[in-house]
């Protein structure tokens, strides 16, 4: 059984759909030091290695340290404390595309810094330090993002990319979430949505972008997409 490491927050239904696909969802606790809008993103409190190992923000590694080994997870403690403030709290909030690694490393845990340095991964440095939020990561080779900053940097890179509509993704305490943060990688072959797109202005040109590439796309809800910062599958 997978299991899904998801923002606290999250609705039953998007719990119990999970399940359906035979997923098991960990939910992050809040980190205090965090405002409210991304204080339990998974993609803000954690950076996933690979299908087992997450380094974890300190600020609430010994809150889920347990739950996560007994689900077969292993978790290692990062060295970045999270601030309230941006950019002190980006340190884990890089978007990892197959040999590539997306983020203003200014800002970068070093232990992930480390991790990406030993697996000899590209570093593309951009200003948006909320990367991963920024990025829906499609497969190795592709990205949808409405970031135009990061579209223009990723254009010199081997990395196709479907630049969306800003906005229309629920994000609570904030205007709008990211294309990143309301997906979730399953396997090369499936990419989860929170939400549905039949309200997203951009709805077909993601759909055509998705089948170009052999993805399918699984919704977890009728509703609106909604940032959870990025759902983390594990197995």
């Amino acid at each position: 059984m997978k299991k899904a490491l998801i923002d606290g927050r999250a609705s039953e239904e998007l719990i119990k759909n999970l399940e359906k696909l035979n997923i098991k969802a960990i939910k992050t606790p809040k980190c205090k030091e965090l405002y409210r809008a991304i204080c339990s993103h998974v993609d803000i409190l954690s950076y996933k290695v690979d299908n087992t190992n997450v380094i974890v923000a300190p600020n609430i590694y010994d809150f889920i340290r347990e739950e996560l080994s007994k689900n077969e997870i292993s978790p290692i403690k990062g060295r970045t404390l999270l601030k309230s403030n941006y950019p002190y709290d980006i340190a884990y909030n890089v978007a990892r595309v197959g040999k590539y690694a997306i983020h203003n490393f200014k800002y970068t845990d070093k232990l992930v810094l480390e991790h990406l340095k030993k697996e000899e991964v590209e570093l593309i440095n951009v200003k948006q330090g909320y990367s991963k939020c920024s990025i829906c990561v499609v497969n190795e080779k592709a990205v949808i993002t409405s970031d135009r900053g990061i579209a223009n940097t990723l254009k010199d890179y081997d990395i196709d990319l479907l630049l969306i509509s800003l906005g229309h993704i629920k994000l609570d305490g904030l205007d709008h979430g990211f294309i990143g943060g309301c997906t979730g990688n399953i396997n090369n072959k499936q990419l989860l949505f929170t939400g549905t797109l039949s309200n997203h202005p951009d709805e077909n040109r993601i759909l055509n972008f998705l089948k170009k590439h052999g993805i399918e796309p699984m919704f977890l809800s009728e509703d609106n997409l909604i940032d959870l910062g990025t759902i983390f599958i594990f197995g």
